[in-house]
């Protein structure tokens, strides 16, 4: 192996970190009066910031009223959702009283629970069919008396 030279070359010395040695550095604070300084108006960086702002408010406008329709179509979907639900329910409900209806209209049925309250079949001349079609109501009709007709007298 090769010994180390007892003294470094100069491109070694440069570099090393140099060694200060001194006073430090001294700053003195210096006081600076601004209150007399006037920031003039610059016309066309005012021109550009009123552009800015307007822009900003036209995106702002336009984000808002796509989140405004988009919320709006959520909710009216919960909406729909809500009342096809109560629909359905209702349709149920309907066909559920449909079914009790014409159980309770049932003919025999019916026979029935007069029977047990002691009701009896009607004989011959005890039943008077009546006309179940309605009249026409532009249809002329001929006016009759068939109960009696009371005038009360504002006298």
């Amino acid at each position: 192996m090769m010994a180390a030279p007892a003294m470094a070359s100069p491109s070694t010395r440069s570099r090393r970190k140099p060694c200060w040695t001194g006073t430090p550095e001294v700053y003195f604070n210096k006081s600076i009066d601004n209150s007399r300084v006037v920031r003039v108006a610059d016309p066309k960086r005012t021109r550009e910031m009123a552009m800015f702002l307007a822009a900003v408010c036209c995106l702002f406008v336009l984000v808002m009223t796509y989140a405004w329709q988009h919320f709006s179509a959520i909710e009216y979907g919960y909406r729909i959702e809500a009342l096809q639900a109560q629909k359905s329910g209702l349709v149920e409900i309907n066909r559920a009283l449909r079914l009790e209806d014409a159980s309770l209209r049932d003919p025999g049925r019916i026979d029935q629970l007069a029977r047990h309250m002691g009701l009896q079949t009607p004989t011959a001349g005890q039943v008077i069919m009546l006309d179940t079609a309605l009249p026409d109501p532009s249809a002329p009709q001929m006016a009759s008396v068939s109960t009696p007709v009371s005038v009360v007298s504002a006298r």
